[in-house]
């Protein structure tokens, strides 16, 4: 018989685990929250009141009534806790970055074959109103042939927080933080590039690691800039895409963030951005430029709960694959690597399969 509901354990009850999974959780119907591994079980009961706090993750592990383990907890520690949870005969849904190293990737990926377990990584950045447009846009040509994509993800944090993120540990920094969703979109819109050039920088007083970063990938005929900062007070193009036909340009950010934060409740296709893109034409027979607002899709970070649940009921795929993740890792590492010897690095198919080999770039 197929299950109807399915049981999800949740570690961490930080930013990512109290403000985008435990809501998105909730909210999709097949899945029901029955536990958070947290240390301040008042923070937790304060927002969950009739879900179990447990202290260690041993103990989510060890429960028959947990099919689902969503892990939210600080980057370093996805790779023990996913292989734990693996061991212990759990599906998995991994926050992004998937690890803090492409070498613990592929073992996880290892791990799961062998465990014949589903796992998912949470790049919910795909279902973001800006990017589904984006998306339509370039699957429907609407600019011509891209020759230019420029996706910025900037804040104005001015003052360093004590937060793990901006600490000196495994997977911290902007590049992890924010890259790690920007390259996912690049990956998603066009592949993966041929090659990459990364510089970072700690910009802020105080700073110990990197909150500014600004990524080139090449592709054939067409270059993808990737840009985030933490000292950016007056509004950017979040994206803006130019081909042969004319240009996109979208300012303003998806709400979907704002409106968990805010406490309310998700529904499917709830993201409705209210700051439409400017779309510019070659339009007539003398080419003269037309611009028109061009109202987005609505972001539905639902959506990917809702993928999780089918994967488990009816062995559909998983909404972001491992494979993925894996492809998202190698872009991170090559992108260190880069920034480290200061000059291109190019990605050059390995055996036809879906991970690279580097070599250095001309």
């Amino acid at each position: 018989m197929r299950k109807q509901t399915f049981g999800v354990g949740l570690i961490g009850f930080g930013t990512a685990g109290r403000i985008f999974h435990a809501p998105l959780i909730q909210a999709t119907p097949g899945l029901e929250l029955l536990a958070v591994v947290s240390s301040s079980p008042e923070r937790v009961h304060d927002v969950l009141p009739e879900v179990d706090v447990l202290p260690k993750p041993a103990a989510l592990f060890a429960r028959p009534d947990i099919d689902l383990v969503v892990i939210a907890s600080p980057n370093e520690t996805h790779y023990p806790l996913a292989k734990a949870a693996l061991a212990a005969g759990k599906h998995l849904v991994v926050d992004k970055p998937f690890t803090v190293s492409l070498s613990e990737a592929r073992l996880l990926k290892a791990e799961a074959d062998k465990a014949e377990r589903r796992v998912s990584v949470f790049h919910n950045r795909r279902w973001d109103s800006d990017f589904r447009t984006l998306q339509a846009l370039v699957a429907e040509e609407s600019v011509g042939r891209p020759v230019s994509l420029e996706l910025r993800f900037d804040r104005f944090r001015p003052v360093v927080a004590g937060r793990w993120r901006e600490q000196h540990k495994p997977g911290s920094g902007i590049w992890y933080d924010l890259g790690a969703h920007l390259l996912d979109q690049a990956r998603t819109l066009f592949g993966m590039p041929r090659a990459i050039l990364l510089d970072l920088m700690a910009a802020r007083d105080g700073a110990e690691v990197d909150d500014e970063f600004h990524a080139l990938l090449e592709y054939d005929a067409l270059r993808v800039i990737l840009r985030a900062s933490s000292l950016v007070a007056e509004p950017t193009p979040q994206q803006a895409l130019h081909g042969t036909r004319g240009s996109f340009v979208k300012y303003g950010r998806d709400p979907q963030e704002n409106w968990l934060k805010e406490g309310r409740t998700p529904t499917r296709e709830w993201g409705v951005d209210q700051s439409p893109g400017q779309l510019t034409l070659a339009e007539g027979s003398d080419g003269s430029l037309v611009t028109r607002e061009h109202q987005g899709l609505p972001g539905d970070y639902l959506a990917y709960y809702v993928g999780i649940v089918e994967a488990l009921a009816s062995g559909a795929p998983v909404p972001v694959s491992v494979e993925e993740g894996i492809e998202v890792m190698t872009l991170l590492e090559v992108g260190l690597d880069s920034y480290r010897q200061n000059r291109w690095i190019r990605l050059k198919e390995n055996n036809g399969g879906s991970l690279r080999q580097l070599h250095r770039h001309g």
